[in-house]
């Protein structure tokens, strides 16, 4: 199954989607703000799963 919306806003994803890698999964997103968006939240999790 495709992925047809951003992982970040649920935009619908075209030809020029970026792929990011998040806790191992791949995900699509529509473009580099909701890219930077979703490494943010990321890197924010692992921060506060390494402080538990």
């Amino acid at each position: 199954m495709n992925q047809r919306t951003c992982a970040a806003c649920d935009c619908e994803l075209d030809q020029n989607s970026i792929k990011v890698k998040l806790g191992g999964k791949t995900v699509e997103v529509c473009c580099e703000e909701c890219a930077t968006a979703l490494g943010e939240a990321e890197a924010a999790r692992s921060s506060a799963d390494t402080e538990k």
